[in-house]
């Protein structure tokens, strides 16, 4: 290619326009490289400093990878930090399993139904088989509250509102049980997510007139009660209550404990529950 060169450059002699022209172009090559980096580039991190925010899509694998799922004992729900599993499944591996089953054969879809969940969860593993119908329900996204409680002319009011949340972002995650709604009857003690030993003391605040208190603490592994206290007189407007129970036999990450009160017109009238976690 030729060079242009200006006027008064033409009368030099060769040997200088060659030592010109290696100063130029030597001068050039390092304006290239000005500013860039000398060495390799940093790698992008891959510790677990930083972890990666849960998916919130609904056509997001079932189950992380099994490099980022999340393992250990009182397993947090993602999606929802705080929240605790309580039922029907006790981690998000449980919970994918169902899901790919249901996708294979269609087992259970119950899951699927957060008003069947909430049934389910006080009928079968709370054991009320009173409290046998819906009274509200109220979903937005992957989150619900149902209320239930028991049928009948008299004892037709709310005994609880359950709340639930999708456990897993696939499409098909099931329903997954972790609190109440707190009203005229809570269990604030011990604190929600708190882990807790045996003996365990439990209280909250409770309107009504003779009522009495019972308190079982439950895991989803096994169907028999791991403690129990019954009975406390408890009353009034917006009252302190408080009562101890002893359990043994906890071995699931997290445990259920249950307030109950009833006797007027039904076996169970209302009920309260927290999630703990074993030590």
């Amino acid at each position: 290619m030729r060079t242009w060169l200006p006027p008064r450059l033409l009368g030099l002699t060769a040997a200088t326009l060659l030592v010109l022209t290696a100063a130029c172009s030597g001068s050039d090559a390092a304006g290239d490289t000005a500013g860039s980096p000398t060495g390799p580039a940093p790698a992008s991190p891959t510790g677990t400093g930083s972890p990666s925010p849960p998916p919130t899509a609904d056509d997001a694998p079932a189950t992380p990878s099994p490099s980022t799922a999340p393992t250990g004992r009182g397993e947090a729900l993602p999606g929802f930090p705080g929240l605790q599993p309580l039922w029907p499944f006790a981690t998000l591996a449980e919970a994918g399993s169902w899901e790919r089953a249901f996708r294979s054969d269609g087992s259970q879809p119950w899951h699927r139904d957060p008003e069947q969940t909430a049934l389910s969860f006080t009928q079968g593993y709370l054991g009320f088989s009173g409290i046998d119908r819906v009274t509200s329900r109220d979903v937005t996204g992957r989150e619900a509250r149902v209320g239930v409680g028991p049928s009948g002319t008299e004892g037709s009011g709310t005994a609880a509102v359950i709340h639930l949340v999708r456990y897993g972002a696939g499409p098909d995650a099931p329903w997954e049980v972790v609190g109440t709604d707190e009203a005229d009857f809570s269990l604030t003690s011990p604190a929600y997510g708190a882990t807790v030993g045996t003996p365990l003391r439990a209280g909250g605040r409770i309107t009504g007139v003779d009522e009495s208190v019972r308190v079982d603490v439950r895991q989803p592994s096994t169907e028999k009660v791991l403690g129990t206290t019954c009975c406390l007189s408890a009353g009034g407007r917006n009252q302190p209550w408080t009562s101890t129970v002893t359990f043994s036999g906890a071995r699931d990450p997290v445990l259920t404990v249950v307030a109950s009160t009833g006797g007027h017109v039904a076996e169970v009238e209302r009920f309260t529950v927290t999630a703990v976690r074993t030590r």
